[in-house]
């Protein structure tokens, strides 16, 4: 081999572990400790350290309704896009098949008679969409934008995508949760039922908090904002009675807001912590928090995918660090049926945390991630309930047996964990 055939394979392999390394780093610092428990889930300090930490103010007067599972989800979000009148705005990450082309005509539809319709779309989640379909909603008015496309200019945004899950309508109703558009969550894969999914309803006063979390993305992909009485109308505080509160999570500002609003969650608790996630790779803070809150006595229990998963790296991942949440009085459970895909936290019976986030470095650190905080006890109690039929169809996993599972396993679970960071 030439000189100058090694110099350009050196050069080549060079570039490709910049481009590499660009690809996965994140610029800000993480949190390298847990916060002190300095109160618990009812005291007002709890409260105002949400407000102040995570940015947006708790709001109240609002009401949030679950929905549950795509049978119930869809037909909810088509509604209000029907009855809208004047702007839409939409923000996901998965958007595919059947599914997605319903959503573009409906979109479309509200587009040709008047209504703003503003869609931005995650590139990856978005990649196997047809292009046809997307163009026919621009043709309709629809403004359809692409979140992060690959660009040789900006290679480090490759491994930032927006994993919000947020829709709009007339700045009046949001909803928000964990959903896709996708086929798998009406109808299922491969004849098993259709994922198990909760996503949310929201009307009041958080409702424009929900808005300013899509826009602050759509300032990101366009550079132009959205604002004025008809994006963000006077909301009555008279829909309810539910304190609630929306924020946003960028690796490009605020980064850390996800990651920390768990710590303190979970740090505040004081008899029940209930996790209900469908990739769930806690880093170390987040299993010393867990762990600390199961010694001073606090019930804890995590539901998350069985067998049937979208992800087996993750769940490899995941069951490696079974042992010590385990040995520490945890109990897991791992849902049978079909895939899990809920993303819900509830505190005490008290406080809900709903919306996009999973509980790994991905959604603390790499991606864009939304969710809605609520203080209420009947959005808690439903999310138990739901929770409590969940875990019905799950098997429960045993320290004992955990201990002896094959070696092929344990070598599964500790490659799995190398990669971590990225799941």
């Amino acid at each position: 081999m030439s000189v100058a055939s090694i110099v350009v394979i050196t050069v080549f392999i060079t570039a490709f572990a910049v481009w590499i390394g660009a690809n996965l780093a994140t610029a800000e610092k993480r949190l390298l400790y847990r916060p002190r428990r300095l109160y618990t889930s009812g005291d007002a300090d709890f409260r105002r350290a949400l407000g102040i930490l995570l940015g947006p103010p708790l709001v109240g007067g609002n009401q949030v309704t679950p929905l549950v599972n795509g049978a119930q989800i869809y037909p909810a979000m088509i509604n209000a896009i029907r009855a809208a009148q004047t702007n839409i705005t939409f923000e996901t990450f998965v958007f595919r098949d059947d599914i997605g082309a319903t959503f573009v005509e409906e979109l479309s539809a509200a587009a040709k008679r008047g209504v703003r319709v503003h869609m931005l779309l995650d590139w990856l989640g978005s990649r196997t969409m047809n292009s046809s379909l997307l163009a026919n909603a621009r043709a309709a008015g629809c403004d359809v934008q692409i979140y992060h496309p690959p660009s040789w200019f900006h290679l480090g945004r490759l491994n930032n995508r927006t994993h919000r899950k947020v829709m709009v309508v007339d700045g009046k109703i949001g909803f928000t949760g964990g959903v896709g558009m996708g086929v798998e969550w009406r109808e299922g894969l491969n004849g098993l039922p259709p994922w198990r999914e909760t996503h949310f309803r929201a009307e009041g006063p958080v409702v424009a908090q929900m808005q300013a979390v899509f826009i602050d993305n759509w300032i990101k992909a366009t550079g132009r904002v959205l604002h004025g009485a008809e994006y963000f109308p006077k909301l009555s505080a008279t829909c309810g009675d539910m304190e609630a509160q929306m924020f946003g999570s960028s690796p490009v500002g605020g980064s850390e807001s996800m990651h920390l609003m768990v710590l303190l969650a979970l740090t505040a608790a004081k008899s029940s912590i209930d996790i209900q996630n469908a990739y769930f790779v806690p880093d170390r803070l987040t299993v010393d928090a867990l762990c600390s809150a199961a010694r001073r006595g606090v019930r804890i229990r995590i539901v998350v995918p069985g067998r049937h998963t979208d992800a087996r790296l993750g769940r490899w991942a995941a069951q490696g660090l079974y042992g010590e949440l385990l040995a520490a009085g945890i109990q897991i459970y791992e849902y049978q049926p079909t895939m899990m895909h809920c993303k819900v936290l509830v505190i005490d019976g008290v406080w809900s945390s709903v919306g996009s986030s999973n509980f790994d470095d991905r959604s603390f650190r790499l991606n864009d991630e939304a969710n809605l905080n609520v203080f209420s006890e009947e959005l808690a109690r439903g999310q138990i309930r739901l929770i409590d039929a969940d875990i019905l169809n799950s098997r429960r996993m045993v320290l004992k047996k955990w201990r002896h599972r094959k070696f092929g396993r344990r070598i599964n679970e500790r490659l799995a964990l190398l990669l971590r960071s990225q799941l």
